[in-house]
């Protein structure tokens, strides 16, 4: 194999910027904010080489500030979907039949253009569109997005550089990674901007056509992500960004038959029904889809009496906390020992009791809100009944207020019973809950956390016994996709924890590796004879 054809540029992750007090990054960042809450913008959608715009529009607000317009959208239907079917089956040939690293330098720019002339416009659209903090928005939607694109890229090209490992005398014996045959639907969520961006890239750069539908909560963001794509050279149709109705996409998409596969994120009740309606139409297609999904989770913190407190209380406030819960890995039950319990609860009382609420332009909030008044309101839900159950106390927070913006205050829940709902449920929100286990009942809780949630995606142990690591590790193998020792469930960096879960959390097709690209290429292997036979007989028919 040509070693030097496949010389990309070695990846490394995107530095973190600190956005400190008095910084340059801090200064441009706020300019930016504000440049955006000054503007009202227009989105269309981007079907084709077409900018898309329909008499339906729905305005843009900010969750922590639901009295402010930003822009609005425009609604597409059915014949939207239709179109960029359309469209993006017009553009394949063209796209499938550009050599690799042709691909392969459109994305690495739209990496140097996010990691640069983007990053502050791309972080506060992330900021205000999604009400993340400074922080949580740089490690999003600057940072993973550009290790997605200029990572994949690394591993598109050793996709590309495998080959069979032996070819004997008069035959040569070569592998071909083909573009799946049809379009891919790309269905992203609100939380991350990096993976609404990487859901239909990862597809694209190995050659397919991609529709790609947003949430409605994260269009502010991916207008901006759009924006990069076209700027950085992906052609007219490849991909194709809607705006559209659930059931409307649905409905057209999973009955076409060049539906070639999925990229999702998001809840797993949706995902099973996709799941159920494309084996309902398996029929009506001219290959059998690929399925890829990252789905819900009800991640755990398990603290071991061996563990230290403060680590302990750092990683359960950030694993849980952080942009409010509304991680998919954010960290949501916690099992902690009897011994070190009235130790940690003073801890957790103090921290959350210290956290700044408030809108995310204000850089000294830790604390942003919920996505949107159905979040809000789900979680009150929960937080109402905790508070009037026998069987749960509220430990800190348990207020709520969406005058302004939709505030769910960090609250804690001490569970009576190891199965009692908010240990069980997924909430995606700021809503913790914490068992208190006896200390000799260690074996018997690692027993219940892999028992207690149908999902599987992250987790982690505290614990400075080494034998309390290793019996965690392994008794919990299924229970997590991504675990964690000595740190918070959350955090996962493209190139070093590839990311996802198992049972009901997803395929666990690790977005962020070699591992998910590979779903979005079909094999093809060839054999090429020099000197070919010219007899049917083999020597064993020769008679004596």
């Amino acid at each position: 194999m040509l070693k030097g054809f496949f010389n990309v540029p070695n990846p490394v992750n995107e530095p973190i910027l600190s956005y400190a007090a008095g910084s340059k990054e801090r200064q441009l960042l706020q300019q930016a904010v504000q440049t955006a809450l000054a503007a009202q913008i227009d989105i269309p959608m981007y079907i084709g080489g077409e900018e898309v715009r329909t008499k339906k529009t729905t305005a843009i607000r900010p969750p922590h500030q639901h009295k402010h317009v930003l822009g609005k959208y425009h609604q597409g239907n059915k014949s939207h979907v239709k179109a960029a079917i359309e469209a993006a089956l017009a553009a394949k040939a063209a796209w499938e039949n550009l050599a690799w690293e042709q691909r392969a330098a459109i994305f690495l720019k739209a990496a140097d253009l996010i990691a640069g002339p983007y990053r502050y416009k791309l972080n506060a659209a992330t900021m205000l569109g999604q009400s993340k903090n400074a922080f949580q928005a740089e490690i999003d939607s600057a940072c993973e997005i550009v290790d997605f694109l200029r990572f994949n890229v690394k591993y598109m090209s050793e996709i590309y550089a495998q080959q069979p490992p032996i070819s004997p005398r008069g035959n040569w014996n070569r592998l071909e990674q083909r573009p799946l045959e049809g379009f891919v639907f790309a269905l992203t969520p609100f939380n991350f901007t990096a993976i609404a961006g990487n859901l239909p890239t990862s597809a694209a750069m190995m050659g397919n056509v991609v529709v790609w539908k947003p949430a409605n909560t994260q269009i502010y963001s991916a207008n901006v992500l759009m924006e990069v794509f076209r700027e950085a050279g992906v052609p007219d149709g490849v991909i194709n960004l809607v705006y559209v109705s659930g059931p409307d996409a649905g409905d057209v998409i999973f009955k076409h038959p060049d539906f070639a596969g999925i990229h999702f994120t998001g809840s797993t009740g949706v995902f099973q029904h996709i799941w159920k309606t494309i084996g309902e139409n398996i029929h009506q297609y001219k290959s059998y889809p690929r399925i890829v999904g990252e789905t819900g989770g009800k991640d755990f913190i398990l603290i071991h009496h061996s563990a230290h407190v403060e680590a302990a209380a750092t990683a359960i406030m950030r694993g849980a906390f952080e942009y409010q819960g509304q991680k998919c890995s954010a960290a949501s039950r916690v099992y902690i020992p009897k011994s070190l319990w009235p130790t940690l609860k003073k801890l957790i009382v103090k921290d959350v009791s210290s956290f700044k609420i408030g809108p995310a332009d204000d850089f000294s909030n830790f604390i942003n809100a919920v996505i949107d008044e159905k979040s809000f309101d789900k979680l009150a839900k929960y937080i109402d009944s905790a508070k009037k159950d026998k069987d749960a106390e509220i430990v800190v927070g348990g207020t709520y207020d969406k005058s302004e913006g939709y505030y769910i205050h960090p609250t804690v829940i001490l569970a009576k019973k190891p199965d009692y709902v908010t240990m069980c449920e997924e909430l995606f929100g700021p809503v913790l809950t914490v068992y208190v286990y006896e200390d000799k009942k260690w074996e018997e809780t690692l027993q219940l956390i892999d028992q207690t949630s149908i999902y599987a995606l992250t987790g982690a142990v505290i614990a400075q016994d080494r034998y309390a690591i290793d019996q965690a590790a392994h008794a919990l193998r299924n229970a997590a996709g991504n675990f964690y020792i000595n740190d918070k469930c959350t955090g996962a960096v493209v190139g070093q924890q590839p990311f996802g879960g198992a049972r009901g959390s997803g395929t666990n097709d690790k977005a962020g590796s070699m591992i998910n690209l590979l779903r979005w290429v079909s094999p093809r292997t060839i054999k090429e004879t020099f000197d070919p036979p010219t007899d049917y007989r083999y020597p064993f028919l020769e008679q004596e």
